[in-house]
């Protein structure tokens, strides 16, 4: 693949990762306003690094964006007159809409809003796709470079705001109950690396379980709870404390927030 990566910080650097061990590319293109900082990469075979976007795209099939929101508008003015039909445009911008990026280059594009999140960087973000009419001919592609990744779904536009508040904001949500548990561990009287430890792979086990087994969550509580047992006190009087009620509260503060900045 013709890749090219027009903004390469943190994400677009994750992603940059990940393509470049999975062998996915033939050529990419990193851009960047001062490329000294990501010059490394040119160690890399097909790489290359530059500052000049338009560059970038004349060499490139495969476009992912992954820029400020207030640059992005200013890029895609500045290299619409290069796009042609092989061009597959591929945004990672939140609160950008298919519709802004229409009204700049035109509907005639391959295009096609993504929400990975930062567990990109270790191959294991969930990324979550829509596209343009034109562009659902290219979703199939889009979803081969976010599967490399880790794993990808397509959902429809109206749904990317609440999938940004499951996926991206939810890395955060799930830190904060790995950080409380390893709290809980250390408490108990473990030191500190061994209860973060016993925290992020249980963690990790719960996750895989259900993805293995496809149960529902519930089916996997019952397991671990025996009548009169540690695990339904515990969970009882996690429950009691609000941990479900809280949580959902929060996924819906954090929707209605994400709502109020795409209408500013």
């Amino acid at each position: 693949m013709k890749l090219a990566i027009i903004g390469a910080g943190n994400l677009g650097i994750a992603i940059a990762e990940g393509l470049i061990t999975t062998n996915a590319i033939t050529t990419l293109y990193l851009t960047k306003r001062n490329p000294d900082a990501i010059q490394s990469f040119e160690e890399y075979k097909g790489v290359k690094v530059t500052s000049d976007n338009r560059l970038a795209v004349q060499n490139s099939d495969i476009l992912i964006f992954a820029v400020q929101p207030s640059q992005f508008e200013v890029i895609l003015n500045d290299v619409k007159d290069l796009l042609n039909d092989k061009h597959v445009l591929i945004s990672t911008i939140t609160g950008f809409t298919i519709s802004r990026m229409e009204a700049i280059i035109g509907t005639d594009h391959y295009i096609i809003r993504s929400m990975p999140n930062t567990a990109i960087s270790v191959g294991k973000s969930m990324t979550c796709i829509c596209s343009n009419e034109k562009g659902k001919k290219r979703i199939d592609l889009a979803k081969a470079i976010f599967n490399r990744l880790g794993t990808s779904i397509s959902i429809p536009e109206e749904k990317m705001q609440a999938a940004t508040v499951i996926c991206a904001s939810g890395i955060a949500f799930w830190m904060r109950l790995i950080r409380a548990t390893t709290q809980g561990a250390i408490q108990l009287g473990f030191d500190a690396k061994e209860a973060q430890e016993m925290a992020m792979q249980t963690c990790s086990g719960a996750a895989s379980l259900l993805m293995e087994s496809g149960n529902h969550p519930e089916q996997e509580i019952d397991k671990v709870t025996t009548p009169k047992g540690c695990t339904i006190e515990g969970l009882n009087e996690m429950e009691h404390g609000g941990l479900s009620s809280s949580l959902i509260k929060g996924i819906v503060a954090s929707f209605e927030k994400i709502n109020q900045i795409s209408k500013t």
